[in-house]
């Protein structure tokens, strides 16, 4: 089974930056994919930015050109990097790995104040 741990969310001012990482206890080079999912207070869980093993990223329209998803593989972690945060980015980020399964991590919350 594949354990996620993400790490990195916290309270920011709206314009500002916020790094999220994310690893597990496989190798994330040999999963299908990877990548970040969150959930503001009310609402469904959304895709923001995901990672295909091919190398293919997909984003959120909402967060192009704002978020950016990397991988470093010799370091087995995943990254959301956010910039030019907006309150309604606000929400509990989930960091998603696949391999067969969907696997999740516990979440890390992001609040960003205006």
């Amino acid at each position: 089974q594949v354990q996620v741990e993400e790490s990195g969310g916290g309270l920011v001012q709206a314009g500002g930056s916020l790094r999220l990482s994310c690893t597990a206890n496989t190798a994330i080079e040999s999963l299908q994919a990877m990548g970040w999912y969150r959930q503001a207070p009310g609402e469904q869980r959304e895709q923001v930015a995901i990672i295909l093993k091919g190398g293919g990223i997909n984003y959120a329209d909402s967060v192009r050109d704002r978020f950016t998803i990397s991988r470093d593989n010799e370091e087995n972690y995943v990254y959301l990097d956010m910039n030019d945060l907006k309150p309604e980015d606000t929400a509990i980020y989930f960091c998603m790995m696949r391999y067969g399964f969907t696997y999740w991590g516990q979440g890390t919350q992001v609040t960003v104040s205006s």
